[in-house]
């Protein structure tokens, strides 16, 4: 299996920053409460200094969405969803404890970080715009169709597992208490956005203390062999 973006995809938004991670062996009810409870802490902190909204992170982002002809207040990144709940409840999302320290890192860098159970992934998985024939489905259960030219994540049977790039995940390859594989991708807008994700999925893989494989992405280099 490889994940890539899509040459139109780097033709396109050439300021994006993405790096990939493959692990094995993983549970995802182990034991992170320490990693989620310091990474929501750092949320928690910077949204006491600005709201999300004035994030170079999060306004990157809308930027992007802004282009792909969405309006940016009806359609966020997953990143700022999840601040704007922090910020408006006071916390994040009671989920399985490897999702939790997804968001809980996510929202303390402000930038997108996606988890995929690769056993539900068919051949390879590629952030590109949609033909208008792959299916989603959402955490209902309910299929979808994107329209052709939205930009999602396709694996090679024609299973869309986002849509509009990073708004929102497909409950397809979502992490269940049964996943054992999954590549964590993190992707960034913003100018110092190699750093960020960087530093990212360097939380989740301290956290996760298993080995694993990890690339950077870009134009010249945009295939990542996740295993």
């Amino acid at each position: 299996m490889r994940f890539s973006h899509a040459p139109e995809i780097w033709a396109m938004y050439p300021e994006l920053s993405a790096e990939a991670m493959a692990v094995g062996e993983i549970y995802p009810e182990g034991a992170y409460q320490a990693a989620i409870a310091e990474w929501t802490a750092r949320a928690h902190a910077r949204l006491a200094t600005a709201p999300e909204g004035d994030w170079p992170e999060i306004q990157a982002w809308r930027r992007a969405f802004s282009r792909m002809g969405l309006k940016p207040t009806q359609y966020r990144c997953a990143a700022e969803s999840l601040l704007r709940r922090l910020r408006q409840s006071g916390d994040l999302p009671a989920l399985l404890p490897l999702v939790a320290l997804g968001n809980a890192v996510s929202a303390a860098f402000g930038v997108p970080v996606a988890l995929f159970d690769t056993a539900r992934i068919s051949g390879d998985l590629t952030v590109r715009p949609a033909t208008g024939s792959e299916v989603y489905e959402d955490f209902s259960g309910t299929p979808e169709i994107p329209s052709a030219g939205e930009v999602i994540f396709a694996d090679s049977a024609g299973a869309a597992h986002a849509r509009r790039w990073c708004h929102r995940q497909s409950r397809l390859s979502a992490v269940s208490a049964d996943t054992r594989s999954l590549v964590i991708i993190v992707e960034a807008m913003h100018p110092e956005g190699a750093e960020t994700v960087a530093a990212a999925l360097d939380a989740v893989a301290t956290a996760l203390k298993l080995p694993g494989t990890r690339q950077r992405l870009t134009a010249a280099t945009p295939n990542f062999a996740v295993g």
